[in-house]
């Protein structure tokens, strides 16, 4: 087992960063770690069910953490996405999946519970994906997790359905039907009073418990029964047939509440990973990859047939319930994969004999496949929809007409935005120019007069009036177009006065030696504001903390203009940068001293 482990970090050390240069995301990396050391490449690793059951330990922590951050009333709020929504997707898709599969060649109960168990989605890539690029929050990220969780759901009524009809099936057959009807409904007992005595112990004993333990001020024992807690009702929810994890979230969303809930998620949180990862680690292993030699053009046919078929149901029902058009297919793709539950319950529908043991090892393949699958379609995705806002932006210019406006404004991001308010409400007019179609219409609806058009065109700056304008504020983020735009104003402008934005002390100083005269660094002054609070939440009386920053203000800014002429040279320059330095700590002690001398009068006399 020890061996095992060691595999499996080195393959996660190598291949995750690796996928993650080539903008694959960690998913794939872990997916194709498992393919390379599993049995059918490498074979390094063979205990591919061990690991397995350990792995999936990382969905029911993931599960568990997922529902620490969901608070019952949030959870109550999202009950359309998750009910309304969830429920439609697994019927449409199920139904639309279930008659795909009748056309090769299974029959109705096989291809229905096929079709059901292929609607379902792996909340552990999907929320992996979704966390990787910060989409949870966004409206069709709540959307795919509020579906994922009902298809959680969904697992529980199918893995009791599909063992009823493989012993219906049998009974009828042998007269053992009022037998098989009487277990149906037992396993429906067992899975409902599971889920009621994990709703039980979240609002009534773990609290209290966690008190206890809480008190004993030992963090290693408290991290031991947050394990306890997740593991223990995983173990209940397995011993009845149903889903760990769904038991961990339930549990999760009762203590999402609790004065515990940051501590717990702090101390589960590395578990969660690694175990997430050595998840995904053995689903790459899990593979029949010999399917791929013997049964190659149906593993195509059901891959291609079940990735079409799920994307277009899935994108309906993203139209239908409201995600705006460009993020439909954003939305479709992250839950477009098969999920974990398929595994098994293909095993249960084989072992039913709804199955033949053939079809529920290549709907299993099938899944293995769009799970790695899912990832390429996202990266694809991606690379599109930066082409499309890119052919977006080669709008022609706006027509401007502005023709009393003395200032121009070239960028309206951040910095240029702060301006341009402080203008607009001293009642100065000012033409904006901005290359972002989205901000510009979104401005607009603010009721600014926001012009498309790249600054750097000569033409725009005419159409702008930059020949009649008293003043052009430079607040273009690339330092490129920034210094593009200096020359051009400069040799085609000459009387416009100019304020300039700079990302950098180097582009401080190209912007000075072209003659630049007021250049502001767009972090410096609030950075200075904040290192004179900081020296006042350290003990400093507010004047001192002033005079300090102030010190160092004009200290830096001497240096800086003094280092102008010097760039270009780095032996000149490092040479001032270190006299700089020296000057400043000389500066620095002598005001130490002067104020320590002087403290007990400027206190009294304060500063306010």
């Amino acid at each position: 087992m020890l061996s095992d482990v060691l595999i499996f970090l080195v393959a996660a050390v190598v291949f995750v960063p690796l996928a993650q240069r080539l903008k694959l995301g960690a998913v794939l990396g872990y997916l194709i770690a498992g393919v390379v050391i599993g049995p059918f490449v490498l074979g390094l690793v063979s205990n591919v069910d061990s690991i397995r059951q350990i792995s999936d330990l990382g969905v029911v922590l993931m599960l568990f953490v997922i529902g620490l951050e969901l608070e019952p009333k949030r959870l109550a709020e999202m009950r359309k996405t998750v009910f309304s929504a969830g429920s439609f997707q697994v019927a449409f898709s199920g139904a639309a999946l279930g008659g795909g599969l009748l056309l090769f060649g299974l029959d109705v109960k096989a291809a229905l519970i096929g079709g059901f168990a292929l609607a379902l989605s792996s909340t552990a890539i999907a929320v992996a994906m979704m966390t990787e690029r910060n989409l949870l929050p966004t409206p069709s990220g709540q959307m795919a997790f509020g579906i994922s969780l009902f298809q959680d759901l969904a697992a529980i009524p199918l893995l009791t359905v599909i063992p009823l009809i493989g012993v219906a099936a049998v009974a009828a057959s042998s007269g053992g039907a009022h037998a098989a009807h009487a277990t149906g409904w037992l396993a429906v007992a067992e899975a409902v009073g599971a889920i009621v005595s994990v709703v039980l112990l979240g609002l009534y004993a773990m609290r209290p418990l966690l008190r206890l333990i809480a008190a004993t001020g030992l963090r290693e024992v408290f991290t031991a029964f947050a394990l306890l807690i997740v593991l223990g009702i995983a173990q209940l929810m397995s011993f009845v047939g149903l889903s760990a994890g769904l038991g961990a979230f339930i549990a999760g969303v009762l203590l999402a509440s609790s004065e515990y809930r940051h501590a717990l998620e702090t101390d589960i949180e590395p578990f969660k990973g690694l175990l997430l990862g050595l998840f995904f680690v053995s689903v790459g292993m899990a593979g029949d990859f010999g399917l791929l030699q013997t049964h190659p053009a149906t593993i195509a046919a059901l891959l291609l047939g079940f990735m079409v078929l799920k994307l277009t149901t899935l994108w309906v029902v993203a139209r239908l319930f409201g995600v705006n058009l460009r993020e439909r297919w954003l939305f479709s793709i992250l839950i477009t994969q098969g999920s974990e539950f398929a595994f098994v319950l293909f095993l249960v529908a084989r072992d039913a004999s709804v199955l033949t043991q053939e079809w529920a090892a290549l709907l299993t393949m099938t899944v293995a496949l769009s799970m790695a699958v899912t990832p390429l379609l996202l990266v694809a995705y991606e690379w599109w929809a930066a082409r499309r806002e890119c052919a977006a932006d080669q709008r022609p210019a706006d027509a401007i007409d502005e023709k009393e406006a003395r200032v121009i404004i070239a960028g309206f991001g951040r910095f240029g935005q702060i301006i341009g308010r402080l203008l607009f409400a001293n009642g100065i007019n000012a033409v904006v120019l901005d290359h972002d179609p989205d901000q510009i219409e979104l401005l607009r609806r603010f009721g600014y007069k926001v012009f498309y058009g790249d600054a750097t065109r000569l033409d725009l700056l005419h159409a702008a009036g930059a020949d009649r304008a008293t003043l052009l504020i430079n607040a273009i983020d690339d330092v490129e177009d920034s210094l593009m735009l200096t020359d051009l104003v400069n040799e085609n402008f000459p009387h416009l006065k100019m304020i300039a934005r700079a990302r950098n002390v180097r582009h401080y100083v190209e912007l000075r030696k072209r003659g630049v005269r007021l250049v502001e660094r767009e972090l410096f002054e609030s950075s200075v504001r904040a290192g004179r609070h900081a020296l006042e939440a350290m003990g400093f009386d507010r004047f001192r903390a002033r005079e300090l920053a102030d010190t160092f203000r004009r200290h830096n800014i001497r240096v800086t203009e003094a280092a102008v002429p010097l760039f270009g040279d780095d032996d000149k320059l490092v040479s001032a940068a270190k006299a700089g330095r020296d000057e400043l700590a000389e500066q620095m002690a002598r005001d130490r001293a002067r104020f320590d001398a002087e403290h007990e009068a400027e206190s009294q006399r304060g500063w306010h």
